[in-house]
């Protein structure tokens, strides 16, 4: 199966050499979003971790959009936070996005720090 690149104009470009999301067969592979504002790629939500989460779980709807996926085929996600003190805020604005269905299996780390300072990055792997 070869792998195919997912452009997503909705959704920050990278920022690195990475794509934006990589199906291979029924399984689609986001890479890790972290809440840049895709019209100007500048960081969103302050120290806002509520505010974050949704431009990141946003940025990742436009990725799993853009390869014809959804919230609804959502398979597996990885939260990384800065401060696990976030957790409460982070998991109620994740959970919104799959009120009515059901959510993926999850790991949530804290990490030492992430790329531009931000406080959340989540990645997913869906169908």
């Amino acid at each position: 199966m070869e792998p195919t690149p997912i452009r997503a104009p909705g959704a920050p470009q990278a920022i690195g050499p990475y794509s934006q999301a990589i199906r291979v067969g029924d399984l689609l592979f986001c890479s890790g979003q972290i809440p840049l504002d895709p019209r100007t790629g500048q960081m969103v939500g302050g120290d806002d971790a509520t505010l974050q989460t949704r431009r990141v779980m946003d940025n990742l709807g436009a990725v799993l959009a853009a390869a014809g996926s959804g919230w609804q085929r959502a398979i597996k996600a990885t939260i990384y936070l800065t401060d696990l003190a976030d957790f409460a805020e982070v998991n109620a604005a994740y959970g919104s996005y799959f009120e009515g269905l059901v959510p993926p299996a999850r790991a949530c780390v804290q990490v030492a720090a992430l790329p531009r300072g931000a406080k959340v990055e989540i990645e997913l792997i869906a169908g």
